[in-house]
Formats: C-alpha cells, structure tokens, sequence
C-alpha cells in the first residue's frame, strides 16, 4: 500500500476511471499540456490523449457549459476550474442548468459532472486564491458538494463523485494537497457520498469539521485529551450538502457538547447550519451552547495576516476548554 499525498491521489482516481470508463474525461485551462497548476492531472494527456484531455480557453463559464452538454449527451466529465475564486463565473451554467435539470426533466436528465476546484488558504496565495465559500454551492438544490481532508478519503470520494448521476462539486483544500501523506490501497475503494466519518469515538465532546481543518482540530483534541484527560469525538464532515446531520446529532446527544471548526467566515457559514440542525435534533440533549471557531467576516486576508484568520490549534484548543468548563 503506498503513501500517498492528496496531489497524488486524486491524480490515481481520475486514472483509475479513466482506465476504467471511456465516458470520463478531463478537461480544464493547462489540464492537459502543462498538468495544471498543481500538477493533479500530470501524466493524464499521454496515458489518454487529447481528445480526454483537453485544454481549454480561459472561460470558467464554457468550461461548465461545456461540460454539461457533455454530460447530457452521454459522458461524464470532470472539469477543473483553477481556484475556487474564479468559479463563481461558471455559476449562472451551473444554478441555471446543472443543478436544475433532473427537476426540470422530471427525473427523465441527470447531469452527471465532477468539478474540481481548489479552495482555501494558508498557502500565501494571492486575491481570489484563498477564499473557503463551500456554503455557496451547498445552498443550491439539486448540487452535491464533497469535500475531502486527506489523500485517502480524496481518492475514494472522487471515484464516486464521478460515478454519480448529479453534478457534483468537489472542493479540494489546497493547504493538504503536499501537506502529509496517507497509506492508499492499489485496489479500487469508494466512500459514499452524504456521510460523515466518526474519526475518533469519545464521551465528553463532540468536534466537527472538514477539509483542511481537520488537521488542526485533530492536533487541538489529542492536546486536550492529554492535558484535561477528556474523552472527544470526532466527526470529519466529508459531504456538505447533502449534510448528514444525524451522524452529527447522534453524537451530540451522547456527548452534550459540540465544537465546530471552520474555514470560512463566521456568517451565515456551514457551521451556522449545523448548528441548526443540532438545534432541530438534539436541543434538549445539550449541556453548552455549540461553539462555533471560524474565519472572521472579511475578505480573506493575504498571507502577511492569513495565520491570524485562520482556525489554528490554540484557538481550537480554547474553543474546546471553554465548551468543556462552560456550567
């Protein structure tokens, strides 16, 4: 089994199915000749050729256009858009008719499409580089929005983002692409989408996030467990729409309280969500208000400030003890 960095991974997936399935095919700006910006796709244009994977112009909207005419004629097409900054230039193709068409079909067209898109900081990137807006696309009906936090679970979620029949818009944090690696089986695995993953199992406290928060939330829960001896679970988001919010609420109920770190600013956020729905569904279990440890309500910052905006250990750590002591 080799050790793998997300880079890597997805790069596996997108091979494998190609490998697999003459319908998928990769297409982006420098997808092909160059590999892309991130070197995800390197290696695809000579094991496939051109006519799977193409460069395109620079038109995140015809890319997407693009593609869903792909797809409604009988492929399954991954595109790329370069950063996640510069997708909301596909979002009248893809609100307008990607996530409207099985409705407007009546079940009769799905429109089966992965894409991929880089998101978040920490990378000291520039301007439209670095935001963390994953709830934009969460909100829109008829969208499914995965989000992976290591090598492992990237591979084996984007195999079944491009298997499945809808589009899906799969945001990959770009502070974990080279950050760590993970053991990768050769052999084909899947994860499904909508679910959640119970990382550690725990009594006292139950911590929730995603994508590349993931590392320091884990970092903040075995600080606290060896300092305060406390008993954490973890619940690693995966899927942000469909939320599987009773994975969620099952372990809020077990444990009375619940930390919920995220990326992105503070308003109207994915955390803000779940804790609605542990509000819905787990209210009178609750032994502390649900704290949510986020970015702030400004334009994500460049990198001379970024540390400062984003979640790191020690906030963790504190969101965590106040939730624990709060009476």
């Amino acid at each position: 089994m080799a050790k793998l960095n997300m880079v890597q991974a997805i790069n596996l997936a997108l091979r494998q199915e190609m490998d697999k399935d003459a319908t998928v095919l990769v297409l982006g700006q420098d997808v092909a000749v160059d590999g892309g910006v991130f070197r995800l796709t390197e290696g695809l244009l000579e094991r496939f050729g051109p006519l799977r994977v193409v460069d395109t112009p620079l038109a995140e909207s015809g890319i997407l256009g693009s593609s869903i005419g792909m797809a409604l004629a009988g492929l399954k097409p991954v595109c790329e858009m370069q950063f996640s900054g510069f997708s909301y230039l596909m979002m009248g193709q893809f609100e307008a008719h990607a996530t409207r068409m099985r409705a407007r079909t009546q079940g009769q067209l799905g429109v089966p499409l992965v894409i991929r898109m880089p998101y978040g900081g920490g990378v000291r990137a520039l301007e439209h580089h670095s935001e963390s807006r994953e709830v934009l696309y969460a909100h829109l009906p008829g969208a499914k929005v995965v989000i992976p936090s290591g090598p492992r679970n990237a591979r084996a979620l984007l195999i079944a983002a491009i298997r499945d029949p809808d589009p899906v818009v799969f945001m990959e944090p770009k502070h974990s692409y080279r950050a760590f690696r993970e053991e990768v089986p050769d052999e084909e695995e899947t994860m499904p989408i909508g679910k959640c993953q119970v990382v550690q199992e725990g009594s006292d406290l139950t911590l929730v996030s995603w994508g590349a928060m993931m590392r320091p939330a884990l970092k903040a829960a075995a600080e606290v467990e060896q300092k305060r001896g406390a008993s954490l679970e973890i619940i690693d988001v995966l899927t942000m729409a469909p939320l599987d919010s009773d994975t969620i609420a099952e372990s809020v109920r077990k444990t009375g309280r619940c930390v919920i770190v995220q990326e992105a600013p503070r308003s109207y956020g994915a955390s803000s969500e779940i804790t609605a729905q542990i509000n819905d569904k787990a209210l009178m279990h609750l032994e502390a208000p649900v704290k949510r440890l986020t970015g702030y309500d400004v334009v994500t910052p460049y990198f001379g400030r970024e540390k400062n905006y984003i979640p790191d250990a020690a906030r963790v750590v504190h969101g965590i003890e106040e939730t624990l002591d709060f009476q």
